[in-house]
């Protein structure tokens, strides 16, 4: 059984409907929407309109869950929970801003069950113009993060091996740190490392998450499928959002180390191509 799940935040239909149309035209059993709407909206009904219109792809059930705002890991937490409950093999945890083309979500699971030591992937992601964005990095250290808000100009070398240039992105690699835009987990690997840390409200869930899936698993970049991603750097042009990006950074950094990190080191000396262990 193959799931997915799409957080939403004050989103209308016009919104989300590039990644409903993906989901729907793929293969996926269930499909939740867990809506953290802080006033009222008609989502859930532009949702039903929409769905008779188009014609429901028969075989997949669309769940609706209307919940207060826990954060996005949270929010997915409740739609993981009851993929699990639902006997999932694989889930799909998205952006409401990415969309991807047919037959995306066949190869990815392809890979995965030739895979199996894998148990989180993610594809190449592009902006709507083609360009590449470069969501798969060595995890982050202090002087990462306060260069790439502060000073990106003087450390741009330090950046360029951060966004692990070095690489072209050509080959599937395995990497630390996967965006939390588009993370396609084998369901009870990530039940045995834990789900999201809800701790963190917004931002650096994803690096947490992946890095303790790396510790354990097989954490893919891989590029012979693409996304594309409006990736509108929210948090860069509204104080309330840096705030929570900040802070919930601070919490990273409190959890994992400031300054001294010996995984971390280590898992970003290891960066290498992907081949399947024998």
């Amino acid at each position: 059984m193959l799931t997915a799940s799409i957080v939403t935040y004050n989103h209308h239909l016009l919104d989300i409907e590039p990644v409903l149309r993906s989901l729907m035209s793929s293969c996926f059993d269930i499909i939740y929407i867990v809506d953290h709407s802080d006033k009222f909206l008609s989502l859930e009904g532009e949702i039903e309109v929409y769905t008779q219109k188009m014609g429901w792809k028969e075989g997949v059930a669309l769940e609706y869950i209307s919940h207060h705002n826990n954060g996005y890991g949270g929010g997915h937490n409740i739609a993981i929970r009851k993929a699990i409950s639902a006997g999932a093999k694989y889930h799909l945890v998205i952006n409401p801003d990415v969309w991807f083309p047919d037959g995306t979500i066949e190869k990815i699971v392809s890979f995965m069950e030739a895979n199996p030591t894998v148990g989180q992937v993610m594809p190449k992601i592009l902006f709507p113009d083609g360009n590449i964005q470069r969501l798969a990095k060595r995890l982050p250290s202090i002087l990462d993060i306060a260069g790439r808000f502060c000073f990106p100009h003087i450390i741009r070398k330090r950046n360029e091996w951060y966004e692990l240039r070095e690489t072209g992105y050509k080959e599937p690699l395995s990497v630390p740190y996967l965006s939390g835009c588009f993370m396609f987990f084998r369901l009870d690997y990530l039940e045995n490392i834990g789900l999201f840390d809800e701790r963190f409200f917004m931002y650096a869930e994803d690096i947490d998450v992946t890095r303790r899936m790396h510790a354990r698993y097989g954490t893919v970049y891989f590029p012979e499928v693409i996304a594309f991603h409006k990736f509108n750097r929210a948090s860069h042009r509204s104080l309330k959002l840096f705030y929570i990006h900040v802070k919930n950074l601070i919490l990273y950094f409190n959890k994992w180390g400031w300054f001294k990190d010996e995984e971390r080191d280590r898992f970003n000396n290891e960066i290498k191509p992907w081949s399947c262990p024998q």
